[in-house]
């Protein structure tokens, strides 16, 4: 029976994957400021010196991490949009879902709460996320508003302060669940409260 290789021998090519998981992981866990790529090194089964040959330092191997976790999601849901037939609550909906799906079980749902905790100390690295993730996403769920106000299925509403109201308390709700969740005793799941949260959305939007 064929045994699985050592990281250090597989192809080259699955190295900077390997890396960025091993990051992924490290900062989610311990944060930014925390994780060493020596750390990240050895999660990932290589030397300190492979690191270096795919990434300049720690903060370019960060931005790699949102890129290759992040963007695609990013990319998917506004082919989704390209391609909608039908009602935009429909799709409204599913986004919600999906994103709640996402938070409250992928890796990359505890990337909010890191970027919150580290945003003051990183400035830099907190602008490279607004502008490669939170304008993008903020994007998406306002061209579903604006298409839905063109079909006449919602009302005229300013979509700026609607797409926050769709974002911001489900960010909410999962960094509270993240911190806080051991201890609330009314703790709710975060794909539960999308779900209600696109009823009372519905109530404001509709036409």
């Amino acid at each position: 029976m064929d045994t699985p290789q050592p990281r250090w021998q597989r192809r080259k090519d699955a190295r900077p994957a390997e890396i960025i998981e091993a990051a992924l992981t490290l900062f989610i866990d311990r944060g930014f400021a925390a994780t060493r790529l020596d750390d990240v090194a050895k999660q990932a089964g290589v030397t300190k010196g492979t690191v270096y040959l795919y990434f300049a330092n720690k903060e370019d191997l960060f931005k790699a991490v949102i890129r290759e976790t992040l963007v695609p999601e990013l990319e998917m849901a506004e082919s989704m949009i390209g391609e909608h037939k039908g009602p935009w609550a429909d799709l409204l909906r599913e986004m919600l879902l999906a994103w709640a799906n996402r938070l409250m079980n992928s890796q990359t749902g505890g990337i909010t709460k890191l970027m919150i905790a580290e945003a003051s100390n990183f400035p830099e690295l907190a602008q490279f996320y607004v502008n490669e993730i939170v304008v993008r996403s903020r994007r998406i769920f306002a061209d579903i508003i604006e298409r839905g106000i063109a079909a006449g299925e919602f009302r005229p509403v300013d979509v700026m302060m609607a797409t926050r109201a769709v974002t911001a308390p489900l960010l909410m709700v999962k960094v509270w669940s993240r911190s806080f969740s051991a201890c609330d005793p009314d703790a709710v799941s975060v794909a539960d409260y999308a779900a209600f949260h696109f009823d009372m959305l519905m109530q404001g939007l509709k036409a």
